[in-house]
């Protein structure tokens, strides 16, 4: 079907802009008459494929973000509102385009209502638009309309999308204060290097006395900075680069997983938000009616670690050859045995959802807990370290004008 750019005036005199699909100019007229939309100008997209991605407010892959995350629950709550009130799906969406602070999630929806008035599932129309909305968003819907609950379900998620940003800052927060510390640090000893030290030391150098090996090392390496500032930035790049590729392909990103794992203090705040992570989106997804296998395939795919996602999969596997799900938990050995344990008790007495929910705000605590302490080692550790590598610069310096005075 073609794409039509317009433009247009609403009933309060402002100029709209946007993009419509219509089989003629005529069609995407009338469809923007509907809409209270008076055109003046309109024509067909130059190119399909640009116009998909503007539809669609991502370009090329691109997933959901923090920023859009928030928009997304604040705009699916509204929804929920809208047709707890009784107001038809496509009125709500409707309504949800006027309200839109954003120019991209207004096109996302307004594509989003056009094919819900053409007859296509609310589920399957969010999922055009991966930018926005998840796998687990659109499974949901699909629940929640198979059901006739839609605004219990939207409700929902929208205390779980809002729930999972919290947890994700939880860990952001915690690292702000500590990333800051290493940024002003690495500013610091490079201005010192490549400033500060060569003209220290050219003065010494003028004396024509033996340096010291700290100074000798100290000069080397400022001398090296200086001349070779940008193979070392080109350098630092390349192995950004192949660390990304490392950590993308299917054998490094789980060697990665596993050892962000094994780390001391930092891999148990992973195992910690991993678990939490699951056990929320398991009982959010089995309390809006998703069937358990979809469940945990859903499940699989937004948690963020490899090493889970084999183990989702291996207890999806065994799941489907009849077993529970307690059993391959147990037998992975990636989950802790209370939540497997947990698991199964809820399973016989038919009440997994609230359980895995208990599961949930237990390990939330204990993310809290868990960043606490790590920030709380952190923050002296780079401390330390920055006192370390500024002193050394300093007592590198010193010790050649030390041996000028004994001189």
């Amino acid at each position: 079907m073609p794409i039509f750019e317009y433009k247009a005036i609403d009933g309060d005199n402002k100029v709209r802009k946007g993009i419509i699909d219509a089989d003629t100019t005529r069609d995407a007229r009338l469809k923007l008459k509907k809409d209270k939309l008076y055109v003046t100008d309109i024509r067909e997209a130059k190119s399909k494929r640009n116009a998909a991605v503007r539809i669609r407010g991502v370009t090329g892959v691109e997933f959901p973000n923090k920023q859009r995350t928030e928009q997304v629950a604040n705009v699916t709550r509204q929804m929920a509102s809208l047709l707890q009130a009784g107001i038809p799906l496509a009125e709500a969406l409707r309504m949800i385009i006027e309200q839109s602070p954003d120019k991209k999630i207004e096109g996302a929806f307004r594509d989003i209502r056009e094919k819900v008035t053409q007859g296509m599932p609310f589920g399957d129309a969010v999922l055009q638009h991966p930018g926005y909305f998840t796998d687990l968003y659109s499974n949901m819907v699909k629940a929640g309309e198979s059901s006739g609950a839609l605004d219990k379900v939207l409700v929902r998620l929208a205390g779980f999308l809002q729930a999972q940003t919290r947890l994700k800052n939880k860990v952001g927060a915690a690292l702000i204060y500590p990333t800051i510390m290493v940024v002003v640090g690495v500013i610091v000893v490079a201005v010192l290097m490549t400033f500060v030290v060569p003209r220290v030391t050219q003065l010494i150098k003028g004396r024509g006395q033996e340096l010291p090996l700290p100074t000798r090392i100290l000069v080397g390496t400022s001398d090296f900075l200086v001349n070779y500032w940008l193979l070392v930035i080109v350098g630092v790049l390349l192995v950004v680069i192949a660390f990304q590729l490392f950590i993308h392909s299917e054998r490094g990103g789980l060697l990665w997983d596993r050892f962000k794992l094994s780390l001391p203090v930092f891999g148990d705040l992973m195992r910690k938000q991993s678990m939490a992570r699951f056990s929320i989106t398991l009982a959010t997804l089995l309390r809006s009616g998703v069937p358990a296998l979809q469940a945990i395939q859903v499940t699989k795919s937004v948690v963020d670690n490899k090493i889970l996602q084999n183990a989702l999969q291996d207890v999806h596997d065994r799941v489907v050859e009849g077993t529970d799900i307690a059993t391959p938990m147990k037998m992975s050995g990636v989950f802790p045995p209370t939540i497997s344990y947990m698991v199964g008790v809820g399973e016989q007495a038919g009440n997994l959802e609230e359980m895995l929910e208990r599961i949930a705000g237990t390990y939330d605590e204990e993310v809290d807990l868990a960043t606490q302490k790590l920030t709380s080692i952190l923050e002296p550790l780079i401390i330390v370290l920055l006192a370390v590598i500024v002193a050394g610069i300093v007592i590198a310096i010193v010790m050649p004008l030390l041996q000028l005075q004994k001189a």
